[in-house]
């Protein structure tokens, strides 16, 4: 997945951020594959720092998330290649809007949740054997310094 713009930046500009999440479900027999794609911020309000040293504000994921169902919805492998799976479902969750929904704001953490249809039968089968156990992000951003 590519994106453009999606995290406060610290040092550099157009670094490549990259993000991993666990894959939480697959559905076998459809070849889907469910998770998040990122959490910007724990349920007890924690704002999450990956593995990067990289922090996302919600409304960068969120319109990073807006530009990638708008833009792409293309499932790659290992940032080497494209073209091995399709979203297939793609959520925002904002306290906001699981008020909205009626769901108590601090159920879920702000994040990406996602679904993708792998179509490639040799990925399907890392995602099954675990060697693919989560999704990864990448975009591109100016780093902004974050004084705690």
């Amino acid at each position: 997945m590519n994106f453009k713009g999606m995290v406060k930046p610290r040092d550099e500009p157009r670094q490549v951020v990259k993000g991993r999440f666990e894959v939480k479900k697959y559905i076998e027999d459809e070849h889907l594959a469910f998770g998040w794609a990122s959490v910007a911020i724990r349920v007890n309000g924690e704002q999450i720092t990956d593995w990067h040293d990289d922090m996302i504000d919600p409304e960068d994921l969120e319109q990073a998330a807006y530009n990638y169902v708008e833009e792409s919805r293309d499932g790659g492998e290992m940032h080497l290649r494209g073209g091995v799976a399709h979203l297939v479902e793609s959520v925002m969750l904002t306290p906001e809007k699981l008020i909205m929904m009626g769901v108590a704001p601090d159920t879920f953490p702000t994040g990406w949740w996602i679904g993708f249809r792998v179509t490639d039968q040799n990925v399907w089968e890392k995602v099954k054997d675990g060697t693919y156990k989560m999704f990864s992000i990448e975009g591109e951003a100016l780093r902004l310094e974050v004084h705690g």
